[in-house]
């Protein structure tokens, strides 16, 4: 099954644009796993089996893992996730963003190693750094566009022939790039009229969409500004507000996660129609 397909298939399965972001930090878990050298990965497999009805995918951020030495448990985690949950797409968030047979390591690394789904693409040396993905022509490549933080517009909104660069990247991905028909944008809930434009080039290409929860975006604006036609069309990522969700009584860390989990997911599905 490809990327789309399985995205796709998720959307409706578990009735969600939902995906949780696993970034694990040490100083945040809680006390039972902070001395378990296996903790990481503990913490996170009880995170995604309290949130995987409720999720059309999960992300995890490499860099969480690798500065902790902890690639071995993010191999786990994929491992898990591919095992008990194929049926949610598994996203490799490493904005790798490099050109030629080192691309095409990446690559490998993102699809091989960790049997990822999908993994996200940094597109600024161009065509060259996002091809080499295309090898497997069944996997996702999501490639940034217009980001959720303040500084993206240092860069995204310069002019190229009359519209802003983050344009033009969606524009080029949309006509030229998408070969394998697996692409998808990254483009922040924090802008939701730059989400409404993208989404008016791109047609139905999926959007991964960071910045609600601890970044603040507006799951209203969001979800009105990025929705296809069927409702569909985004995975909308939170992170930090789910992992590390206040516990109410008689909740445990996980508990208190699907409680966020669920009611993010249903308050996105608010608007969808």
């Amino acid at each position: 099954m490809t990327f789309i397909n399985k995205l796709s298939a998720a959307w409706t399965a578990n009735d969600s644009l939902l995906c949780v972001g696993l970034d694990p930090d040490m100083a945040k878990l809680p006390a039972q796993f902070q001395q378990d050298p296996q903790g990481i990965y503990h913490f996170c497999r009880e995170i995604i089996d309290a949130t995987a009805d409720l999720a059309c995918s999960f992300k995890p951020q490499i860099a969480y893992f690798a500065a902790l030495r902890a690639e071995a448990q993010l191999e786990q985690i994929c491992a898990y996730v591919r095992e008990h949950y194929p049926h949610i797409p598994l996203i490799l968030d490493a904005k790798r963003g490099d050109i030629g047979a080192t691309a095409q390591q990446y690559a490998r690394e993102a699809y091989d190693r960790y049997g990822a789904d999908a993994v996200t693409v940094n597109p600024y040396m161009g065509s060259d750094s996002v091809d080499p993905y295309m090898d497997w022509a069944d996997r996702g490549v999501i490639i940034l566009c217009r980001t959720s933080n303040a500084g993206g517009s240092d860069l995204q909104f310069l002019n190229v022939d009359g519209k802003p660069l983050y344009q033009h990247v969606a524009q080029l991905v949309a006509q030229k790039w998408n070969r394998n028909g697996q692409c998808a944008l990254v483009v922040g809930a924090t802008f939701p009229e730059e989400l409404a434009q993208v989404r008016a080039i791109v047609g139905d290409m999926p959007l991964l969409v960071p910045g609600i929860g601890a970044q603040g975006g507006d799951i209203a604006a969001t979800v009105k500004s990025g929705r296809t036609a069927n409702g569909t069309g985004m995975m909308i990522n939170s992170s930090r507000a789910i992992l590390y969700a206040p516990q109410q009584a008689g909740e445990d860390f996980a508990a208190a996660a699907r409680r966020v989990a669920q009611e993010t997911r249903d308050a996105i599905n608010q608007y969808r129609a």
